[in-house]
């Protein structure tokens, strides 16, 4: 799985933690390695092993200056491709430094995030442009938050809509009714109550070139059908709706090792920022991002038992624990750091689950083989993904859902699907 994962780009840091040229490096642990990043004085963002092939010494404690990371141990310096630019401890005459290189990783800047490639240098793909790439710095907005468990746990919580009608549930009688149940975009109060009322969803799945759509199909108190549609796109990406408009802000589950993760959430040009910044309850608001940064805080977290109120969940709140993510991490990080999934029983609300392992298990074994893995062409329209959730017309076809909100991008997106 190593493997197949160091085949994509992944985020690697958020653009605010190198906020300038030749501001202080930082640590990154990334897939299990302890590497470092900086921003070199031209302002590009460098992705080094975090020990200095000398003797050893952390680059993290190194001076970031006139174009480089030099190692305080002996004051060999090193570029953001891995070059040895400078090596004051040997004679002045000797090319040794010539021969020396520190590990180094390709990046690239896109909508706040910093990403990388740790693959194989003759494989590496071009950048997916989500949408981010061309974006003012002024429109960025990226967020990261630490999890304690593995990756795939915190992912499968976003490809089961099964779970919203209980973890995420407002009990019945803290529900407005309001007239957004018909056909077209319901309320967040009504969606609410949606879930709430129908916790048995039919699950439909759409197999695409990026990896599958899927749809959890309720009734609604007024006899309609309402979908929430979400895409999982390889290795570790989802796009989740936002109530009641959907799709435009990215949730990514980055491994940092086996036992924890970055839950990273980006916004794109179409999102309604006033929207992606208030978010679901839980997430990042602009008042909180002014005060803590895009680095979220676990103010709910395993050590204080998720400030469950018993109460609230006997009244109000299903979980009896408030903030959206926040529930989402009670349970995916209450398994453990790695769940045992001999120990499930899988059910019918569980399709998208089982699909996404089959995907992923199905391309490392097509890797081992020699063939290389679905989704990494940058040509593909990666921009056209979208998610959805909308109560139907009669007849209409919940598979139009999200990228019918640009013509040429559904246009786009049919033609590479019937390719």
């Amino acid at each position: 799985m190593g493997n197949l994962l160091r085949r994509y780009w992944h985020p690697a840091l958020l653009s605010w933690e190198l906020p300038e040229p030749d501001s202080p490096p930082v640590r990154v642990r990334l897939l299990g390695e302890d590497l470092v990043a900086f921003r070199d004085t031209t302002g590009k963002v460098g992705l080094v092993a975090n020990a200095c092939p000398h003797r050893g010494a952390s680059m993290f404690f190194g001076r970031n200056e006139e174009s480089g990371l030099r190692c305080v141990y002996h004051g060999w310096k090193f570029d953001t491709a891995g070059a040895c630019v400078d090596m004051p401890s040997e004679p002045a005459e000797s090319n040794f430094r010539t021969k020396v290189r520190i590990g180094a990783y390709p990046t690239q800047e896109s909508g706040g995030v910093v990403w990388t490639y740790m693959g194989p240098s003759e494989k590496q793909p071009g950048f997916r442009d989500l949408g981010t790439e061309g974006m003012a710095k002024e429109d960025w907005f990226a967020t990261k938050v630490y999890s304690p468990c593995n990756w795939l746990q915190g992912l499968e919580g976003n490809v089961d809509t099964a779970h919203i009608s209980y973890l995420h549930r407002h009990l019945r009688q803290h529900l407005n009714v309001d007239a957004t149940d018909r056909p077209g975009n319901p309320s967040t109060p009504m969606s609410y109550r949606i879930w709430a009322l129908d916790g048995a969803p039919e699950l439909e799945v759409q197999n695409t070139w990026y990896g599958f759509r899927y749809a959890g199909i309720r009734n609604t108190p007024n006899g309609y059908k309402n979908v929430r549609v979400s895409d999982f796109f390889l290795p570790y990406g989802t796009y989740v709706p936002y109530t009641p408009v959907g799709g435009d802000m990215c949730i990514l589950m980055v491994p940092i090792d086996d036992t924890s993760l970055w839950r990273y959430h980006i916004a794109t040009p179409r999102s309604s920022y006033a929207e992606a910044r208030q978010g679901p309850s839980g997430s990042a608001s602009a008042a909180a991002l002014a005060t803590t940064g895009p680095i979220l805080p676990r103010t709910y977290n395993a050590g204080n038992d998720y400030l469950i109120d018993r109460e609230r969940q006997r009244t109000e709140l299903f979980t009896g624990i408030e903030s959206f993510v926040s529930q989402d991490f009670m349970a995916t990080e209450s398994m453990g750091l790695v769940f045992d999934r001999t120990g499930e029983h899988l059910g019918t609300t569980d399709k998208a689950v089982i699909r996404m392992r089959r995907l992923l298990l199905e391309s490392v074994r097509k890797l081992a083989e020699g063939i290389d893995p679905p989704g990494v062409d940058a040509a593909l329209p990666w921009r056209t993904i979208r998610s959805a959730e909308r109560i139907l017309e009669a007849g209409e076809d919940w598979r139009l859902l999200g990228t019918a909100l640009d013509p040429a991008l559904q246009a786009a997106a049919s033609e590479m699907q019937a390719g």
